[in-house]
């Protein structure tokens, strides 16, 4: 089976390019596959971000791509179906995650060759900040392929809204395996500064609005001494009312913040320093920050939201609140540390997660749900 690939693998950095890069390399052991990249993604006044490739000093792996697609640019569209026509690929797949790549990727799946079938894996449907043209997009982008995967219940749910009839599978996030081991905490602790005295937080990843980075804080001003907060990722818009709310907060000594994109190579120190990972997200579908924590081995707590209940609470990996407020947020911390052998217990059972989580499953599926098509 020959399968081309049409989404961002390196020199572009960040979750999606992280999870094709290893679906690549899975899907390689089994069938002929090729890479088909970006040239561009977003325009530079769209991207809320500092950049979008990979920076010196990064350590993601180089892959190999043919970089064709301009998502401003509609003769790119065209010349990227050739290009995987003439490959002669039997499966595409694309990666959907927001409604701007609809118009680029709908071309080129509508022209990637009569005998092509095309498969959509669907990070989103509605994308978390939606805008007015969501809709439309979305469902001229949905005709044009054969099959959906999902990564959660919730995700499946959203797709046959819009695609009743949509042919589609589910296939939990895998975890990813190229961040290397956990260090020893104590090393951890001491390259982040942090007091290993402390029962440590974790709030990981792009900081944006419906992620509820505002909730923790407000959370967290209200515990105890006993507590230390751990803030890394990179701010994607504004992020003056965070800071505002850093500096009045009571406890404002023991947040330690690292706004900034954080590498390949120092995600393991970061996960290695918490006692737990607290996503307050005010609406989510499933969470690459949560398959970060199952494999570092660190428990979540999580609001009521998207599959994270059915995630957590299903498998007994963390702590779930009931809603995306303040006085909650800081209730289920209190609890997670105050519950004798909760923490170790979530433990065991993401150990038990992580046998199931491979990449080799994952593409396992993939590969018999096209065949099914």
């Amino acid at each position: 089976m020959k399968i081309a690939i049409l989404s961002c693998f390196y020199p572009f950095r960040g979750g999606v390019a992280q999870f094709n890069a290893s679906m690549l390399g899975e899907l390689s052991r089994s069938c002929t596959v090729k890479a088909f990249n970006f040239t561009v993604q977003y325009p530079d006044f769209l991207f809320p971000g500092k950049t979008q490739f990979v920076q010196e000093g990064d350590t993601a792996v180089p892959v190999e791509s043919e970089a064709l697609l301009s998502t401003v640019n509609p003769f790119s569209w065209y010349k990227t179906a050739k290009a995987i026509r003439e490959w002669g690929a039997d499966v595409l797949v694309l990666r959907y995650w927001m409604s701007w790549f609809a118009p680029s990727l709908g071309t080129v799946a509508r022209h990637a060759g009569k005998n092509c079938k095309v498969v959509a894996i669907m990070d989103n449907v509605i994308p978390h900040e939606p805008h007015f043209f969501d809709k439309p997009l979305t469902r001229w982008f949905l005709k044009a392929v054969d099959g959906c995967i999902t990564m959660s219940d919730e995700v499946a749910a959203d797709l046959l809204r819009w695609k009743p009839d949509a042919r589609h599978v589910t296939l939990p996030h895998p975890l990813y395996t190229h961040f290397g081991e956990r260090v020893p905490r104590e090393e951890a602790m001491q390259a982040l500064g942090l007091d290993p005295g402390l029962k440590t937080l974790l709030f990981f990843g792009l900081i944006r609005k419906y992620k509820g980075l505002d909730i923790l804080l407000e959370a967290f001003s209200g515990l105890s001494e006993d507590y230390q907060l751990l803030i890394a990722g990179e701010p994607y818009g504004e992020f003056g009312e965070y800071e505002e709310a850093i500096d009045k907060s009571p406890n404002r000594d023991r947040i330690k913040l690292f706004d900034k994109y954080i590498p390949d190579s120092a995600v393991k120190t970061y996960f290695s320093a918490a006692d737990v990972v607290v996503l307050p997200y005010r609406s989510a579908t499933q969470s690459g920050v949560g398959a970060l924590a199952d494999q570092f081995e660190v428990p979540m707590i999580v609001t009521d939201t998207g599959s994270l209940r059915r995630t957590v609470e299903g498998r007994g990996t963390g702590l779930v609140v009931d809603k995306a407020e303040p006085e909650l947020v800081k209730e289920g911390i209190e609890r997670f540390f105050g519950t004798p052998g909760l923490q170790e217990g979530c433990i065991a059972r993401i150990r038990e997660v992580k046998k199931r989580l491979s990449w080799s499953e994952f593409c396992k599926g993939l590969t018999r749900f096209t065949e099914s098509l």
